[in-house]
């Protein structure tokens, strides 16, 4: 889904371009909220099956147990140094937390495309290596938003 955006639909990616962008990065900064208010973004490594956003998190991060008490999250995915190089993406919506929590590579049918996703991108390997610290957290977004300053 793609919000149609006010400004800068001339430098909106398309949608063949937002999924190019987002299999080929590693790294998203994910936007949560304390039970305080406080807001929190840390960075973390996910991976984009083309619908859905796959975040594998440390089950112990602080990011966790706040996704875990208020499932709704923002993430952002850039790149470009200088400002005719910037483009990015915005997603927002609510997680859900997909197989063991943490993830100890039990068969899951669910988690078998993400998982090839990730290890091949971050590790290049062809199997997801397992270390009972980490668990799933799916963000299939209600919202879209993305950049691409190149096209200016």
């Amino acid at each position: 889904m793609t919000v149609a955006q006010r400004h800068g639909r001339r430098i909106m990616m398309t949608p063949a371009e937002l999924d190019s962008f987002l299999a080929e990065q590693r790294t998203c900064r994910v936007a949560t909220v304390s039970a305080d208010g406080r807001p929190h973004v840390s960075a973390l490594w996910f991976a984009w099956d083309g619908r859905s956003l796959w975040l594998y998190s440390l089950t112990r991060s602080r990011r966790w147990s706040e996704m875990r008490a208020d499932p709704r999250i923002a993430v952002v995915v850039d790149d470009g140094e200088e400002y005719g190089e910037l483009r990015g993406v915005e997603l927002s919506g609510t997680v859900e937390f997909v197989g063991e929590a943490p993830r100890t590579g039990e068969p899951f049918p669910a988690l078998e495309t993400p998982e090839q996703l990730f290890a091949a991108k971050n590790f290049g390997l062809d199997a997801m290596p397992h270390d009972g610290r980490h668990a799933w957290a799916r963000l299939t977004p209600d919202a879209i938003a993305s950049w691409d300053f190149r096209k200016i």
